[in-house]
């Protein structure tokens, strides 16, 4: 089986686990849905029947939209505090990351993925670039692993990106594409234990 048919069959097989978790979450929120819509029609019936002077209506109906209204308010709220949280939260995580790349495990694991970029080249010509604040560790990975680094223009804030140019291939080991991804598909989950 050759590379792109890999590929391709791990696509597949991604794509596929990705439509049956959208479909399972799209049929929670529809069940979830119907039910707060079943509790809705049976309120308004029962608002209907109770309902015998026209003082009353208009008293609920002032009573709804002004909890309407704080509903939508307390919602722009806990998402501007929830901005605010997951801001906080990646700031943190950026200062754990250059902690980390200060340590002998980053260098190791910056060794790891030059020989697996190497090993997948299998002899074909390649570059290799580190991330400029690595520059320093330069001399270190090449004598670690035999391979001649370039010092990358581009800040991506840790790890390796190695380009085999007669393949037409980018391995991408950067943390800035990772730490992107992670921030956009962070949500916050109403305080579930674990998540």
């Amino acid at each position: 089986m050759t590379t792109e048919e890999k590929m391709f069959h791990l696509q597949t097989a991604a794509m596929e686990e990705a439509r049956a978790e959208g479909n399972a979450i799209i049929r929670q929120h529809e069940e979830a849905l119907n039910g707060v819509f079943e509790q809705h029609c049976q309120e308004a019936k029962r608002q209907a029947e109770t309902r015998i002077k026209a003082e009353k209506v208009n008293a609920r109906q002032q009573l709804n939209m002004a909890s309407s209204k704080a509903q939508l308010e307390l919602k722009r709220e806990i998402g501007r505090t929830q901005m605010e949280l997951k801001k906080k939260l990646f700031e943190e995580v950026e200062i754990l990351l250059k902690e980390y790349m200060e340590t002998e495990a980053y260098r190791r694991l910056l060794v790891e993925y030059i020989e697996k970029a190497a090993a997948f080249a299998d002899g074909g010509e390649m570059t290799i670039y580190i991330n400029p604040i690595d520059a320093d560790k330069k001399d270190y990975l090449e004598e670690h692993t035999g391979m001649e680094l370039t010092v990358s223009k581009e800040d991506f804030k840790g790890g390796i990106r190695a380009v085999l140019r007669g393949r037409n291939i980018l391995i991408d080991h950067a943390f800035k594409g990772a730490l992107e991804s992670e921030y956009q598909k962070f949500l916050f989950r109403g305080g579930e234990k674990g998540a």
